[in-house]
């Protein structure tokens, strides 16, 4: 099938006139900040997250350039099949790390992969599809269509859960419905929900596994061994931070997995309560952007979806973990957005970024290239324009005939 590179190139180069710049530029200070704090704290784990960095920014190039809207009827609904399968593979062939099922080992390489975030992609996707396909009406989705979306959700949901992942499966969970509640959702139904959620918790709760109910414990009585340290991280970070040298909850190990769940309390400690307002200042704004690009571009479904969900998953990952740091919140094993050290979260989040950003630039672009050779299709027209051209013909020669006679 041949390709006409001059349309090549039109697509090409409709990408830097509607980029969206400000939405990286939102993104590079964060990952300074960070890239600083895990090279002080393992300079070989800077090393490593170099190479996760490199891996995003291929995904992010690679998922910038794909035209997703005319991929997106197929691929949204085989990426979410192909992940729940992967869910179910896990509790087959997965590999337990510390008493939990989540990961798969690659033969050979010896990697391992965690189906349960890529999965977030897969829904997120999913539910921009169906809603674009099936726009909510003036007053909201009713019960009907908000059992259809929750099926969606829920069933990744339950999975996650079963591996035991509680922390990952509610953020899947409350990102699903906040998109929904973003689209639009008729308010019989969210009280319907929270009511019925108040009945069900004494129930939710027995179902906990131990160690879950435990956590929940430490959070309602005394303050666990991490939070206790991170706390002291904090508090003695004050209000300016202190030298590297300085910082010894971190350097002599007091504070525990400084580089993942609890960067932000070493944060504290280097750079101290003016340091900590920064980085949250930063993902404020630049959730406040994702949540304005979702209402400016309230009409295409795409868009507002995906712009939603990238919101609230910065939001909801953001404050648990934050929360969790200081005893507001149990300890769950959430990472800090695109701040904590770790490959499969950033990537996962880099290609998010990416699809979002291809929807913004190339809106409308399809519309108008229908007959694009980018969509891999010959440049030809489409049969029924073929006969709705033929049947104006003829109206235009039974008009001429009359005009004759």
């Amino acid at each position: 099938m041949e390709i006409e590179w001059k349309e090549v190139s039109n697509y090409l180069r409709t990408l830097p006139k509607n980029f969206n710049y400000l939405l990286v530029l939102q993104i590079l200070p964060i990952l300074l900040i960070s890239s600083l704090l895990v090279r002080e704290i393992n300079p070989a784990l800077f090393q490593k997250q170099l190479v996760y960095y490199t891996v995003g920014a291929i995904g992010f190039f690679f998922a910038l350039f794909i035209p997703w809207k005319k991929i997106l009827w197929w691929f949204a609904p085989l990426s979410y099949l192909l992940n729940l399968l992967l869910l179910l593979a896990v509790d087959a062939v997965g590999k337990t790390i510390l008493g939990a099922r989540r990961w798969i080992e690659i033969p050979g390489i010896h990697l391992t992969i965690q189906p349960s975030e890529f999965i977030k992609v897969s829904v997120i996707l999913m539910l921009a599809f169906l809603i674009d396909r099936y726009p909510p009406p003036e007053e909201g989705y009713g019960f009907k269509d908000f059992i259809k979306f929750s099926v969606v959700i829920l069933i990744p949901f339950l999975l996650i859960a079963k591996e035991p992942d509680l922390g990952t499966a509610l953020v899947l969970l409350m990102t699903g419905y906040g998109i929904l509640f973003v689209v639009g959702i008729r308010w019989r139904v969210v009280i319907s929900v929270l009511l019925a959620l108040a009945v069900a918790a004494p129930l939710l709760y027995n179902h906990l596994h131990d160690y879950q109910k435990k956590r929940i414990k430490d959070f309602l009585g005394k303050p666990s061994y991490h939070v206790q340290q991170s706390l002291i991280a904090i508090g003695s970070g004050g209000i300016e931070g202190k030298s590297k040298e300085e910082a010894t909850q971190t350097q002599l190990k007091f504070l525990p997995i400084a580089s993942s769940d609890f960067i932000f309390a070493y944060l504290g400690e280097r750079f101290g309560y003016r340091g900590m307002l920064t980085v949250i200042a930063l993902y404020i704004l630049l959730i406040i952007h994702l949540l304005v690009l979702s209402n400016i571009y309230s009409q295409d479904y795409l868009i507002k979806t995906v712009a939603a969900g990238l919101a609230f998953l910065f939001f909801i990952y953001m404050d648990v973990n934050m929360y969790m740091i200081i005893g507001m919140a149990p300890v769950v094993g959430v990472p800090l957005p695109m701040f904590s050290h770790g490959g499969t979260s950033f990537i996962i989040f880099s290609v998010l970024f990416g699809i979002l950003l291809n929807l913004i630039a190339f809106k409308g672009y399809f519309q108008y290239n229908a007959d694009s050779k980018i969509t891999m299709l010959e440049k030809k027209p489409l049969k029924e324009d073929e006969e709705l051209r033929r049947r104006r013909e003829n109206i235009e020669r039974l008009k001429q005939r009359k005009r004759g006679n």
